[in-house]
């Protein structure tokens, strides 16, 4: 596989990132009061404090983190001109699609525009499954094939149960409402209470809501988005300091990903708890997607994938003989895995 890896040139990965950058900057320009920093059981994390008449009020910004801090001390209020950043946008998004860079749909990049609008992503929503793994592109350099990006056409959101509750802010407008303007209707489930998927009703899209299971897995509330998310097991691992990626729709669309690596190890677990089993279709396309980003990481950052193996294997036998089933499996990969763990 390794062999078989084509990689964008220096010139890409650079106007990646900085598109990723203005993306990040040009969302700190929305700051309307002080930022403010929170102390949260040790952990701290930076809010927008803005009065409105005589109520004061706040908007997360996000967790504390060097480049947080950096791009708060930065912060210019005057700010450079809206449009000429976003024609910088527009002139690197298009270079990027000029070097061969995949572009997202229009009826992804709509929807996941509405979402950054609304703070999905800035509230703590994390794209997971192909959708995601197309964003890799980017963050690593490395040319995506159809094979592993064909995908479904469901787009997944998974957040913290737990992140949700504690932030102290949600969405604006609401996603219901987000919903309605784009088509979508909710999907039935047994507890009407509970809404965690939607069915565009002039296509075959299906966005659907999941957390992490603490215990039994079921359907439970994200008070922070809004909506009822499914709680499935091994996403608290994925989930773990996930990162920004950029949309390449438009101007470019500033959306959050799990890291590669432990995108990889999840779904060499996920490959043998499908429903339909291990040998079936969608089995076989998380081992291809896994199989993918070893590789590459084995080339670009063995560190990072050797920590994410070593991690997952510490969580327990279940863990450890889930990989290992799916290794057995993908030849290439398990060397790869070797070699990044020094053996």
């Amino acid at each position: 596989m390794a062999g078989d890896l084509q990689y964008h040139g220096h010139t890409g990965n650079a106007a990646y990132h900085d598109l990723r950058r203005l993306l990040m900057d040009a969302a700190l320009s929305e700051i309307r009061g002080t930022p403010t920093r929170i102390a949260v059981r040790g952990r701290h994390f930076w809010y927008d404090k803005y009065r409105i008449g005589d109520e004061v009020r706040q908007r997360y910004i996000g967790p504390e983190t060097d480049e947080l801090l950096a791009r708060l001390d930065r912060l210019d209020r005057s700010n450079a001109d809206r449009k000429v950043l976003q024609r910088e946008q527009t002139r690197l998004v298009r270079f990027l699609r000029a070097s061969n860079y995949r572009s997202t749909d229009r009826g992804t990049g709509s929807l996941l525009a509405a979402f950054a609008r609304c703070g999905v992503f800035r509230l703590g929503g994390t794209l997971v499954g192909t959708v995601a793994f197309q964003h890799y592109e980017g963050e690593l350099g490395v040319v995506l094939d159809f094979e592993r990006t064909a995908r479904t056409d469901d787009i997944d959101i998974a957040s913290f149960e737990r992140l949700s509750f504690a932030l102290g802010d949600s969405v604006e407008p609401p996603l219901e409402d987000v919903f309605r303007d784009l088509k979508f209707q909710p999907v039935p489930s047994l507890d009407r209470r509970h809404v965690w998927r939607w069915r565009q009703t002039s296509g075959l899209v299906l966005v659907e809501f999941l957390m992490p299971a603490r215990g039994e897995e079921g359907v439970r509330k994200l008070p922070a988005l809004g909506v009822s998310a499914r709680a499935l097991r091994h996403l608290d691992y994925l989930l773990e300091d996930p990162i920004p990626a950029v949309s390449l729709y438009r101007s470019g669309v500033l959306v959050q990903i799990p890291r590669p690596e432990r995108y990889a190890m999840h779904k060499l677990i996920v490959a043998e708890r499908r429903r339909a089993g291990p040998d079936s279709p969608m089995a076989a396309k998380d081992r291809a997607q896994a199989d993918f980003l070893i590789a590459a990481l084995a080339e670009l950052r063995p560190d990072e994938l050797r920590l994410a193996l070593e991690e997952a294997v510490d969580r327990g036998p279940g863990w450890r003989n889930r990989i290992e089933a799916s290794l057995d499996r993908l030849p290439a990969a398990r060397q790869h895995l070797l070699e990044a763990a020094g053996g």
